[in-house]
Parts: C-alpha cells; sequence; structure tokens
C-alpha cells in the first residue's frame, strides 16, 4: 500500500466533493495505514489530526449493538424473549409494540419501529414517556422483507442496555467497551465531552463549504451520537475479524460473531446487500463478504468495512455531507487497484438495468409513523416523488419494481427505492426507500 499515492488520492477526492478534511484509516496485510488531509472546519487553518473526532451517526448503532451482544452473552439480555418481558416501561394500556417483538429484531431492524421521530418533539421528552409512545406504535406489517431501518429501535435498545447495566447507556458504553479498546470517545449530546470537528454543507465547486449544527436529541443518543477517529473505528472493526482476541477477561469475540451474521427476510434494499445482528454486510467482487456500516450525521460521512476472513479493515471519517460520495469513489478507485472493500453504492449509480414505464398502481401516499413519501404520476407518465409533501425527486422505474431517483433541485441521483407487494393479495401496497419501508394510506 503506497500510503503517498492515497494521501494524493484522498485529496483530489476531497477537493473534487467539497470535504474540508478526513480520515482514513486501513489495516492490511499486518501493517496499520492513517492518512490525514484537509482541515477540522473549512478556511480554520486547523489541520486534520489522528485523534480529531468526527460525528460518525449511525456507526453509533454497531457500538450499541455490540454493547448489547456482550449483556446477552453475560446472559443478562435475551435476544428472543418479548421486549416487555426485559423492559417493563413498555408495558402500557394499550399497548401494540413489545410483547411480540424481540432484541434480535430490533437489532436486525426488523422490528416493524418507524425510522425516527421530529427531533424538535424530542428535546424535553424522558425515557418513561418515550418508552410509552413506542409501546403505542404499530408496527408496519411485513410486506416481501421484514426489514425497515429505524432510529427509534435503537433508542430501545440504548434503554435495554441502561435497564439490565444499572448505568447510563454512555457509561455502560465506555466501561465494558471503549475504555478496554482505548478509546477516548466524544459525543454530539449534551453532557459535554471531547470537542469533536464540526459537519460541513459542500456547495458548488470552488465555494467554501458551511458548517452546520448536530441537531441529535440527546434521548436518542444509542442511535447517533458517537464522535470517533478512523483510528478508533479501526479499533472497533478489529473486533469482528476471524482471529480476533476479543478484549481478555471482559469481551470474548465469539459474543459479537452473530452481528455479522445474516439475518434471514431482513432484506435492506438500498442500504446495503444484507444485516445481520448490529453489522450490515456488503458482497465483493469475487462473492466473498464484508461487514460494517456507514453513519451520516448533520454535514459529516462516516464508513467502516471489515473482511472477516482475511482480517483487513478500513474506515474513512469526512466533515462534508458529500463525503458519500468521495467514499464511494475511493472505494471503487482501491478495488481497481486490487482491495476490494465492497463499497456499496446508494445511488444506484452504475447498476445496468432496463428502463420501464412507472406503474399507475404505484401512486400513491405512503407512510410509516412520521414520514410520508408521495408518488404522482404526471400526464406524461412521469413519476415524481414527494418526501413530507414536499417535491424531491424524478422516479425512474425498473422491471422489478425498483426505482433511483434523482434530486429535483440538485438534479444528481440520489437514493434507491422500490415497491413491494404484499405477498397474499399482490397488490402493491409498500415502498421502501434506503432500507426504510412505508405503508399505503
Amino acid at each position: 500500500m503506497n500510503e503517498d499515492a492515497l494521501s494524493g488520492l484522498l485529496l483530489d477526492l476531497a477537493r473534487e466533493h467539497g470535504v474540508p478534511g478526513g480520515q482514513f484509516a486501513l489495516r492490511h496485510d499486518g501493517t496499520t495505514h492513517i492518512v490525514l488531509f484537509g482541515e477540522e472546519e473549512a478556511g480554520s487553518g486547523r489541520p486534520v489530526r489522528e485523534d480529531s473526532k468526527f460525528p460518525t451517526g449511525s456507526i453509533t448503532k454497531a457500538f450499541t449493538a455490540a454493547l448489547a451482544m456482550v449483556l446477552v452473552d453475560e446472559g443478562d439480555l435475551d435476544l428472543d424473549l418479548p421486549l416487555a418481558d426485559q423492559l417493563p416501561e413498555l408495558r402500557v394500556p394499550d399497548a401494540s409494540f413489545g410483547e411480540k417483538q424481540t432484541l434480535r429484531q430490533l437489532l436486525s431492524h426488523s422490528s416493524g419501529l418507524p425510522p425516527g421521530r421530529d427531533s424538535d418533539d424530542l428535546a424535553e421528552t424522558t425515557r418513561r414517556r418515550y418508552l410509552a409512545d413506542c409501546a403505542r406504535m404499530r408496527p408496519i406489517p411485513e410486506c416481501g422483507s421484514s426489514f425497515s431501518y429505524s432510529n427509534i429501535g435503537y433508542v430501545v435498545t440504548g434503554f435495554l442496555v441502561e435497564h439490565v447495566a444499572r448505568m447510563e447507556w454512555r457509561e455502560a458504553l465506555e466501561t465494558i467497551l471503549l475504555t478496554p479498546l482505548g478509546v477516548e470517545p466524544a459525543y454530539i449530546t449534551p453532557p459535554a465531552g471531547r470537542p469533536h470537528v464540526p459537519g460541513h454543507a459542500a456547495r458548488a465547486a470552488g465555494a467554501a463549504a458551511l458548517p452546520v449544527r448536530q441537531t441529535l436529541p440527546r434521548i436518542e443518543a444509542a442511535a447517533g451520537a458517537l464522535a470517533l477517529s478512523a483510528a478508533d473505528l479501526l479499533a472497533y472493526g478489529l473486533l469482528h475479524t476471524d482471529d480476533a482476541p476479543g478484549v481478555p477477561g471482559l469481551l470474548d469475540a465469539e459474543a459479537l460473531v452473530p452481528m455479522g451474521r445474516p439475518v434471514p427476510g431482513a432484506d435492506p434494499f438500498g442500504l446495503a446487500d444484507g444485516w445481520g445482528l448490529g453489522l450490515s454486510r456488503y458482497r465483493a467482487g469475487d462473492g466473498s463478504w464484508r461487514v460494517g456500516h456507514d453513519g451520516t450525521s448533520d454535514g459529516t460521512s462516516c464508513h467502516l468495512r471489515v473482511d472477516p476472513a482475511t482480517g483487513t479493515v478500513a474506515a474513512l471519517t469526512t466533515n462534508a455531507n458529500t463525503g458519500m460520495a468521495l467514499w464511494e469513489e475511493l472505494t471503487a478507485g482501491l478495488a481497481a487497484d486490487g482491495l476490494d472493500l465492497a463499497g456499496y453504492s446508494y445511488s444506484g449509480a452504475g447498476r445496468e438495468r432496463g428502463e420501464v414505464p412507472a406503474p399507475p398502481e404505484c401512486q400513491g401516499t405512503y407512510e410509516n409513523g412520521d414520514t410520508s413519501y408521495t408518488i404522482d404520476l404526471a400526464a406524461d407518465g412521469e413519476a415524481r416523488l414527494k418526501v413530507g409533501g414536499e417535491p424531491f425527486a424524478r422516479l425512474t422505474f425498473h422491471e422489478d419494481l425498483s426505482f433511483t431517483m434523482r434530486e429535483l433541485a440538485a438534479n444528481r441521483l440520489a437514493y434507491l427505492g422500490r415497491c413491494l407487494r404484499a405477498p397474499e393479495t399482490g397488490r402493491l401496497e409498500q415502498i421502501q426507500v434506503t432500507g426504510r419501508r412505508a405503508q399505503r394510506v
């Protein structure tokens, strides 16, 4: 691995995508490489350091899942007991959720919970009120896939951890997992700890990226609050290699193996090629598998990939919303040079599939919790998607009822989606966008 060439590639990609700075950590063939590029904040003159902490967004979920699996291994949590039997606060009048759903379903995003809740409504919410609201949520029915990505499910997982560990999620995470790994984290939610780099909204080529504020409410910390370095992510990723020693006296590596095993029926279309109990799965060009997780926070994009068989682990942190595009180009370039990290295109770019007219039956509104999607067909047959009532993208359909989205504002490919038919009736009843399902209303 030529670090000078890798550094040059990352600098070129950062300029191309307007990313102020980032870190890339790679463990390959027994050697660790750390490449730093750019600034912590655009125009600040502060270079990115090896210990700079980047908001990792949903990669936090992989840490919360590992924490839960340690407690499963110790017998404090059960993957298959009803959640209400393990978390009494889910037993409330008129409950629809918790009597049948399990921790296994939470970790694999197969519980049917909505994607998330409005952050403005959660600023003053207590744990008891949050869980009571969850208990009254009606899980979305299965419709061709049980998978529906849910921040709420990982917030509930964090509360499960707190209940059995008798300490807050943050304290449990540091005590059981991070401190033994030598990781000193930062958080984007209070209480204030180590500083973290700001996220940025990248603009047109040549224009300075603008810092943005982190908006995750404290109560949702277990789903997205961690800020870490690429080296921190590397240390965590090494726990998921086949010859991982675990943490002597504290964590048996075997306890984490189910995190990367595929869960039947959990099809995360538009997010990954498969899902386990906390880790996503990605198919490499030769048919082998990688595990990991991607995460976006407000103005950041971070990525982790692990090849369990070879022990190769790679982690990228970036401080711009365009870091995802940088990652896709980086993984494509590395694969061309023989290092296949199994990149995944959220937009479907490069997938060769035939275009078909939008099926008329796709028209309508689909909801899951507070999330609403509407597909409209124009007189000329063009399909458009509204999100939350606001026009968002033009849709191009394919024979398998999947569709790609081209953003109306930026005129660029955004995400993959698909329509789902009810197995019993054959009617088109749901759509799935970036892994999140919504039911026709």
